[in-house]
């Protein structure tokens, strides 16, 4: 059997999954994002990669083509992830090199993340010659396919859409030191913040002190708590002129939504979208779809990038 392996690196987790050309799996490993150093997410990687391989009862030098899906910035020319802004203490990241030498192949390609889900949607799916991969996560990202090309950019960071710009006037700061930012507002690793910032003294459930995240601001809204109801409606504002950014940049027939914030809050993140998107749009109305049900989007589109050399296209006949 033809070996395949797809990794995801993403600011909470690390998984790696072991398939056939189909996209079979046969082995998989998951473990927690070290944030410490470089150096040792680096070996995070190694050690998931090598339990994912154990796992489907393969050596390492088994593997014939790998594909890894990352967290931003890239320098996929250099092979490594740089200063990311989701991990603060951590400059560089090496990918490329450290698994070419474990597993004795130099077919492996780096894409960013979402852009890797973009990918998997195109070889699963059905209708992958323009779409747009969004990632709802700890961060926000975004990875397109535009008339059946891989939109990867210089050094691999095109459509990082996370940073654009969606607040201009009373922008708040951003992960990576900018304002204003898409991810500032949206991100899984924002919302609790948001939701401190926008608070003026309403009644609530929430505790704004540091102890809330956005799992329980998305809780206290469908309960009936009014002002987490207002912190949603204002993420689902900024979403919706995200996503608007994302069709008229890339002109998708369908944007499909994933990562955890999405995930587990389908209707709350979703419905908004589909409701403000058209009057934010001034061409045709994509699709929008939630994808990504068990997590593995990224992981699985990573392994469809490695058994196809990072196009997610296969003659299957």
């Amino acid at each position: 059997m033809a070996t395949y392996l797809g990794v995801d690196l993403g600011a909470t987790t690390v998984s790696a999954a072991v398939g056939d050309r189909s996209g079979r799996v046969a082995g998989a490993h998951r473990r927690a994002t070290p944030s410490s150093t470089g150096v040792a997410v680096t070996e995070a990687v190694i050690e998931t990669v090598r339990e994912a391989c154990a796992d489907a009862g393969v050596a390492t030098n088994a593997v014939i083509a790998a594909g890894v899906g990352s967290m931003g910035p890239l320098d996929a020319e250099e092979g490594v992830v740089v200063d990311p802004p989701n991990l603060p203490g951590v400059d560089r990241v090496a990918l490329v090199s450290p698994l070419r030498t474990l597993l004795s192949t130099d077919r492996i390609t780096l894409h960013n993340d979402a852009v890797a889900g973009a990918i998997g949607e195109r070889f699963f799916g059905d209708d992958g010659d323009n779409l747009v991969y969004l990632t709802l996560s700890t961060g926000v990202g975004a990875g397109a396919i535009v008339d059946g090309h891989v939109c990867t950019g210089w050094k691999g960071n095109a459509a990082e859409m996370g940073h654009l710009t969606v607040d201009p006037v009373d922008g708040r700061t951003c992960g990576c030191g900018r304002a204003g930012h898409w991810e500032a507002y949206c991100a899984g690793s924002a919302i609790s913040d948001y939701a401190a910032a926008l608070h003026d003294g309403e009644s609530t459930a929430l505790t704004l002190d540091g102890e809330t995240d956005a799992a329980r601001v998305f809780d206290a809204a469908a309960a009936g708590d009014d002002f987490a109801a207002r912190v949603v409606d204002r993420v689902g504002k900024w979403n919706a002129i995200g996503v608007a950014a994302l069709v008229h940049a890339f002109a998708p027939r369908t944007v499909a939504v994933g990562g955890g914030v999405a995930r587990n809050n389908p209707e709350q993140v979703l419905g908004p979208i589909r409701e403000r998107l058209p009057a934010h749009v001034a061409t045709t109305v994509p699709e929008v779809r939630g994808v990504d049900a068990d997590g593995n989007a990224v992981v699985r589109g990573a392994l469809a990038s490695a058994i196809t050399d990072g196009t997610g296209e296969w003659d299957r006949s």
